[in-house]
């Protein structure tokens, strides 16, 4: 009997938590990504438009077990972040990054619904240790020069935007360039936009005849898993608070060496064409 009244009520105190949750009545359905500070950021996007309420002190590291109140009742879906643009017909909304946005076909300026003010640059990153090898700094001034600041521009026209301030000529005067002559540098990338702008870069480091191997990935894992290793020797797909987080939890030791751009994430419609469904 204990037992049967122990199993009713843990019954009852889920469904009341799932009703303070929601908010009641006719459930929206919104995709963020699943990930440790994309997540967060969605959230924060949400609220920022009246959405939700994050509970106090939430933030970057925030998820949906944040959310303190929740009056549109959005029921949430997380999915990891390369696959959200997949699911956006199935859900009425999504926040998607805009690296994913854009390899979808989805343009950040245009058919997102709603957008970020966003201040998560993306960074060039290495292991710690590294930050003042030649190969590091050369990689560094290429991805800083005017010509790559240029290409974001005239490329993404405002979904991808430059952050580097006093662009260069894509060439660092401490670097010993003749030494690297012949050499190879490595790193690993997300195809859109970080593989797309490093091209650029290759071209200015082919100048000094140093060839710019881009591997590119679709997650958020490996990349820094083989920096950590050595096997690459840089990355170019993250933002400063996802490095750190991931350090954090997988006891790695990489440091960012520069930003490069910011990426706002986008609020797009799937089985909604408008932002009414949230508004009413």
């Amino acid at each position: 009997m204990k037992k049967i009244f122990a199993i009713v009520l843990t019954t009852i105190l889920a469904l009341v938590t799932l009703v303070g949750c929601s908010g009641g009545g006719n459930s929206i359905t919104v995709a963020v990504p699943n990930d440790a500070t994309n997540e967060a950021r969605a959230l924060l996007l949400l609220q920022e438009k009246g959405y939700i309420t994050l509970k106090e002190g939430a933030g970057i590291t925030a998820t949906v077990r944040d959310i303190a109140e929740n009056p549109k009742n959005i029921q949430f879906r997380e999915v990891e972040a390369a696959q959200v643009p997949n699911v956006l017909q199935d859900v009425d909304y999504a926040v998607i990054n805009s690296n994913y946005a854009i390899s979808a076909k989805l343009n950040p300026v245009q058919d997102s619904l709603a957008m970020e003010n966003s201040s998560y640059s993306n960074i060039l990153a290495v292991k710690a240790g590294n930050e003042n090898t030649d190969a590091v700094k050369a990689l560094k001034a290429a991805l800083e020069s005017q010509k790559v600041a240029d290409f974001i521009t005239e490329k993404y026209q405002g979904s991808i935007i430059s952050v580097v301030q006093n662009p260069g000529n894509g060439f660092d005067d401490s670097v010993n360039y003749d030494a690297l002559a012949g050499t190879t540098i490595s790193v690993a990338a997300s195809p859109t936009p970080h593989a797309e702008i490093l091209a650029v870069a290759k071209e200015i480091l082919a100048e000094k005849n140093i060839t710019l191997d881009i591997k590119e990935f679709t997650d958020y894992v490996q990349p820094n898993n083989l920096v950590e290793s050595g096997e690459i020797g840089a990355n170019y797909f993250q933002h400063l608070p996802y490095l750190e987080d991931f350090n954090t939890e997988n006891h790695t030791n990489l440091v960012s060496v520069g930003a490069i751009h910011v990426e706002p994430m986008g609020l797009y419609g799937g089985k909604q064409t408008s932002l009414d469904a949230l508004q009413q």
